[in-house]
């Protein structure tokens, strides 16, 4: 971040503080307050601002902004730059600026002391008065042309001089800068640039700078950017919309945040579309191996080159440790005396080579400065510094484990790097940190001096790391290569082969796939039933793809044989993860409590505790598609709370967040859920299984909004029209979504398809509690199309299946089905009664989205009979919609009242509001944003053409737009 200084100002001028991020089209990012300061004080003369900045953190760049503002663009700009020269001109950048304010000296008589800049600015003699005679005394002679310069930039007319790269200035420059600082001219305003490192002890002025007493004057201080803006940056660069989060934290670690090094290690990026959604690991990958930019080797080269030999070397030592280190172990390392260390470190800080980090450690301003350094170092120079680094810091307490893992492979002491390699994966698995564990026993799988024992030992810990991560993409292609490893043993090709399965199944398109290894692993594990219990268990899953609910059942049984038999608690916690909650969804009482009692109340263990946290999570998710909603909320809380405690796995909290987001829209907690979803999906697109949930979530709100578009895109990816390669609750709930929105959009014939397609899945499973969404919809649809026998089949098919299950969603889901069937009979008295029923049963989980739509068709079925009753109950309907933020369905209810002739006022009531938004208009610009016309807005929210035209125009002038397209709101 920047800091601003204020020093001092005519009218006690003081710079704004807020901070603002933007592009443009030359990607301008992050330096909004510097700019603001820079503009304000630089028209406002007399003034000097001095700007303060390392090497390529945007100085340039920025007073180049300046000079692009309109308010400044009016004065007249002189521009010049220092430069690194042997033999600098005395006076030169400030003589090379002069030279373009000749023009300005067309209607004006230059003071006469100008006279003697002439044999100076041959350029300008026609505009100059004859020059003086010599004074005999150069420093006279000196006063008088300083005083030439002065009074020449005051016949000038408004100007800004901006001299760049001050540190390199000559004395002389600098002596004239001063004297033009101390007292400007009003109608000057001077800019002045340098690096703090490049001035040794000097000030910028080559004393201390002292701020004239009547001008305004700040010390602006550019630092480098921050995470956000490095993301933001890197986007623009790329020419993408964003980057993800793990990429703008690895790429802010390795440049530091400075926009130059930035700019320039993007550049080398061989895959941009990967940053986008790059994780962790993946970021690591794609900013690694990239070559240091050539300008930033020379300048480390120059920079070395001024260092004296004890300085270089530890300097170097610094390269290879990688890390900040004490002056000791630099010196060590160096292998310079503790009496030459001391002053070789301060020639190295004093050249901006190093700098301290921390309290007493030393190091790079960021990894391509290392990364130059290290590249200037031959084989050999490298292998010795590295063994030198693992001689000392073996001597650590603790072991800084990836340290002495990584010197030791560097050194080529392959033994050692094996040691080190695995107990610093052991440790990082410890304690949750996978991506650094599966990337160490990748490396180590590699090695070709591994033993068959060390082979088997390592593969083990690699896929135990490799399910618990997120990168599921690459460490399925390292375990299957793994798996083609001579020297892995046949048992333990069946761990791996089992930790592939599972990892498939989080992958597109993989489900089969994943239980094909899966089912090869339980073959290859028959001598370890523990283990191929495991596979068995993610076998009896019965949501998985479209398996019918037998083929599950036949592997819970053997599952539950071996929890039976075990007395180990962790392996039975471990099988229960996947079972009991398979159990919960089917609704199995009775083996449900036994299963429940099995569960350790005090997890021994880590990794038990990691058991316990999937257990309770896949309980919380379990429970909530069967309408257990508070036992969900429960579980829930008690996995986030261990899963915090023991720094649970990352998939576990990424599971958990999705359960949560899923949990929130069944019991009607919308308020910010799909900012929150729409986040998540963009951090883990890559996990199949929650990309699939929170599509469904998105969806089925776009939907209730009217946003027909995206409710369509959303629902397409829950996989709905592919079911063999997804999950059988999400995509039968999503044809619910789409037959409903089909209803909406007065398509029945093509909502007719999707209940096909969900029925389908739903009579192959075999799991009518899934279609506790979907049955309601089918007998309203069959029936409204007149296809009363398939109605009847959908009502009977559903009652006689979940009639002895635990599933309290089922209840109100039957009155329903009843409902839609009296309703189709013309029976609409029983109709109302079997609605009211429902409605009394959702509110109860809660389910608060159902329960409003049921209301709304007791309400219906009531105004057909032209009950009194009607208006009140649509009215309540329409504000359980408005506070759900179900747009377009409470638009329905109120159309339905004004056809009735009543009125409804918003959740807001009548007041004014003035410049704001008032809700409806806030519902017209956010379906503006989204692109949608103006008959598709009548449509979604049941309004005349003229009435949208009117509330688009008040959009308009309310957000101080010209356009349509110009309309942007809060999501």
């Amino acid at each position: 971040m920047a800091q601003t200084e204020h020093i001092s100002g005519k009218d006690d001028w003081t710079p704004p503080s807020e901070t603002c991020v933007h592009t443009s089209s030359r990607v301008f990012v992050g330096r909004d307050t510097e700019l603001s300061t820079m503009v304000e004080l630089m028209t406002t003369p007399p003034a000097v601002l001095l700007l303060e900045g390392e090497a390529g953190v945007g100085k340039s760049r920025l007073v180049r902004e300046l000079l692009e503002q309109p308010a400044v663009a009016v004065r007249r700009v002189l521009t010049s730059a220092c430069r690194p020269l042997r033999e600098p001109f005395p006076y030169g950048p400030v003589l090379e600026a002069l030279r373009a304010v000749g023009p300005a000296l067309d209607s004006v008589d230059p003071n006469p002391v100008t006279g003697v800049l002439r044999p100076l600015l041959p350029e300008l003699a026609h505009h100059l008065p004859e020059q003086p005679g010599d004074l005999g005394d150069p420093a006279a002679e000196r006063h008088r042309l300083f005083r030439a310069v002065r009074a020449l930039l005051a016949a000038a007319g408004p100007v800004l001089l901006v001299i760049e790269d001050l540190h390199w200035a000559d004395e002389g420059s600098r002596e004239l800068l001063r004297f033009l600082v101390a007292a400007p001219t009003s109608n000057l305003s001077i800019l002045l640039t340098y690096r703090r490192e490049d001035l040794g002890d000097r000030g910028p002025l080559g004393s201390a700078y002292r701020p004239p007493e009547n001008a305004g004057s700040a010390v602006v201080r550019l630092g480098s950017l921050g995470r956000d803006q490095v993301g933001t940056l890197a986007a623009a660069l790329l020419g993408q919309q964003s980057v993800s989060p793990e990429f703008a934290d690895k790429l802010h670690e390795q440049t530091a945040g400075i926009p130059f090094v930035i700019e320039e290690t993007l550049r080398a990026l061989q895959d941009p579309a990967g940053a986008v959604r790059a994780d962790g690991a993946t970021a690591r990958r794609l900013l690694a191996d990239l070559d240091v930019p050539v300008l930033l080797r020379e300048a480390m080269a120059e920079r070395l080159a001024t260092l004296p030999e004890a300085a270089v070397q530890v300097v170097r030592a610094a390269a290879v440790l990688n890390v900040a280190a004490t002056t000791c172990l630099l010196g060590t390392v160096a292998g310079v005396g503790s009496a030459n260390v001391d002053d070789a470190l301060e020639h190295a800080l004093r050249s901006s080579v190093l700098r301290e980090i921390g309290s007493r450690r030393y190091g790079f301003r960021h990894a391509l400065a290392r990364q130059a350094v290290y590249d200037t170092l031959s084989g050999p120079q490298r292998e010795k510094l590295h063994a030198r680094a693992v001689h000392s810091l073996a001597r650590v307490d603790p072991l800084p484990l990836v340290q002495l893992a990584e010197h030791s492979k560097a050194a080529g002491r392959d033994l050692d790097w094996i040691h080190y390699g695995e107990k610093a994966a052991d440790h990082a698995a410890e304690v949750g940190d996978t991506a650094t564990a599966t990337d160490l026993l990748r490396a180590l799988l590699r090695e070709p001096v591994l033993s068959g024992d060390d082979v088997d030992r390592l593969a083990t810990k690699f896929s135990a790391a490799a399910v618990g991560g997120l990168a599921h993409h690459d460490v399925s292609a390292e375990l299957t290569r793994v798996l083609t490893d001579r020297r892995l043993s046949n048992m333990v090709r069946g761990e791996v082969r089992l930790c592939l399965g599972l990892l498939l199944l989080r992958q597109t398109h993989a489900l089969e796939s994943g239980r094909s290894e899966i089912e090869l692993a339980i073959t290859d594990l028959r001598d370890r039933p523990a283990r191929a219990a495991v596979g068995m268990a993610v076998l009896a899953q019965a949501h998985v793809g479209t398996t019918p609910i037998a083929e599950s059942r036949r592997w819970m049984r053997r599952v539950e044989e071996v929890i039976a038999r075990s007395e180990d608690t962790e392996v039975v916690t471990e099988l229960l993860g996947n079972v009991l909650p398979a159990r919960v969804q089917l609704g199995d009482p009775p083996r449900m409590r036994r299963h429940l009692d099995r569960l350790p109340r005090k997890p021994g263990s880590m990794t038990e505790q990691w058991h316990v946290v999937k257990v309770h999570g896949n309980l919380a998710d379990a429970f909530a598609s069967i309408g257990h909603h508070a036992r969900a909320r429960e579980y829930l809380a008690s996995a986030s709370r261990r899963a915090e405690e023991s720094d649970g796995l990352p998939y576990l909290s990424t599971a958990l967040q999705c359960t949560e987001v899923r949990l929130d829209w069944l019991t009607g907690r919308w308020d910010g859920l799909a900012e929150r979803t729409r986040g998540l999906l963009a951090d883990y697109a890559d996990l199949y299984p929650v990309r699939v949930e929170l599509s469904l979530v998105l969806g089925s709100i776009a939907a209730a909004q009217g946003h027909w578009d995206e409710a369509e895109a959303r629902l397409q990816a829950t996989g709905v029209e592919a079911p063999d390669e997804s999950f059988a609750p999400v995509v039968i709930a999503a044809a619910a979504a789409r037959a409903r929105m089909c209803l909406a959009r007065d398509d029945p014939q093509q909502a007719v398809v999707e209940i096909g397609r969900g029925l389908a899945v739903t009579r192959r499973k075999g799991v009518w509690v899934w279609a506790a969404g979907l049955a309601p919809v089918a007998v309203d649809v069959y029936g409204r199309c007149g296809r009363m026998a398939e109605a009847t089949r959908v009502l009977d098919e559903f009652t006689a299946a979940v009639g002895d299950r635990d599933a309290p969603v089922t209840g109100p889901a039957e009155a329903s089905c009843r409902a839609a069937m009296h309703a189709a009979r013309g029976e609409l008295d029983q109709a109302g009664a079997w609605w009211d029923h429902a409605a009394d049963g959702y509110r109860a989980l809660p389910q608060s989205h159902d329960a409003a739509l049921a209301a709304e068709h007791a309400a219906c079925s009531r105004i057909r009979l032209a009950t009194g009753e009607a208006e009140s109950t649509l009215r309540a309907a329409a504000e359980s919609f408005d506070q759900l933020g179900a747009t377009r369905d409470a638009a329905r209810c109120r159309h339905l009242l004004r056809r009735l002739g009543t009125r409804s006022p918003s959740k807001r009531g009548r007041r004014g509001y003035g410049n704001e938004l008032s809700p409806r208009e806030r519902e017209v610009a956010r379906l503006l944003a989204n692109g949608c016309t103006n008959r598709e807005i009548a449509e979604v929210l049941f309004l005349s053409r003229r009435t949208v035209e009117n509330h688009i125009a008040k959009v308009l002038r309310k957000l101080g737009v010209r356009s349509r397209a110009d309309v942007v709101v809060d999501s």
